[in-house]
């Protein structure tokens, strides 16, 4: 079983190489990379509190608030009353948000797509193999 010492060295280029990714996925958004996030957390888990957008993407509420305010202003989400705590607003997309997350990932993935394209045959194996291995990676409890 090889060592922390041995694995080290393919951790800091795992690493780097995730990272240079993530910021070239970034480079294609079409939006602000904070509604992208706002919109795609709304597009994943439904309506949440400012507060709940604001803990799950680790921004200060008061960010986050000025986001939400901006998307609204834009028609890309809207604002609800909680049907359990009328005191408190659900942030839910609309279908105008909707379409714009479905473009900015579009564009993201078409770049992906292309990228991929001129990989060789063995090399997209590879990489479809690796995309489970790197889920697998990003859910272990060490």
């Amino acid at each position: 079983m090889p060592t922390q010492t041995e694995i080290a060295p393919l951790a800091a280029d795992l690493r780097v190489a995730v990272g240079q990714l993530i910021r070239r996925l970034r480079a294609e958004n079409l939006f602000p990379l904070t509604q992208t996030w706002v919109l795609g957390r709304l597009d994943r888990e439904g309506p949440a509190s400012v507060s709940d957008l604001a803990q799950a993407l680790r921004v200060r509420p008061q960010s986050m608030a000025q986001t939400v305010g901006d998307l609204e202003g834009e028609g890309m989400v809207e604002r609800n009353p909680d049907p359990d705590d009328r005191r408190r607003a659900l942030v839910s997309l609309t279908a105008a948000g909707q379409a714009r997350i479905v473009a900015d990932r579009a564009a993201r993935e078409g770049w992906l797509v292309k990228a991929l394209e001129g990989l060789s045959e063995t090399d997209r194996e590879t990489i479809e193999r690796s995309v489970d291995i790197l889920a697998r990676l990003a859910d272990a409890d060490v």
